[in-house]
């Protein structure tokens, strides 16, 4: 039996990641969903759980969430059709805040810099 490669899951990641970027907007055509971006792919070592997480600009995250849960198994059997590999992940979609958060820290780094110049101004 040969070894996998050590960067069998991060090409695996990379893929589901490429054909769900690709499957989301063709089999979720609802404009009331925004525009879903997908962030990153976390699979679990045995392949068996993957943690899909998005963005998304124009809709609320929880209704593309909802949306995205209700398609998971949808999502999951054309993505064994593409793939042709022997188990493919069971599809978990979490929200990424992240890219809010750091557009948040900016705003309150602008107001704190503009606060100094306010300051050394007067």
């Amino acid at each position: 039996m040969h070894k996998a490669s050590p960067h069998r899951n991060q090409r695996l990641a990379d893929q589901i990641q490429r054909d769900l970027a690709e499957l989301i907007p063709r089999e979720l055509r609802n404009p009331s969903l925004g525009l879903i971006t997908l962030q990153s792919i976390e699979l679990s070592p045995d392949l068996a759980h993957a943690k899909v997480f998005f963005t998304v600009l124009g809709a609320e995250p929880d209704h593309a969430l909802q949306a995205l849960q209700e398609k998971a198994g949808y999502l999951h059997s054309l993505l064994f059709k593409r793939l042709h590999i022997h188990t493919v992940p069971t599809l978990h979609f979490h929200y990424d805040n992240s890219v809010e958060h750091g557009i948040e820290m900016s705003k309150l780094i602008d107001q704190a810099v503009d606060s100094d110049h306010r300051d050394e101004t007067k």
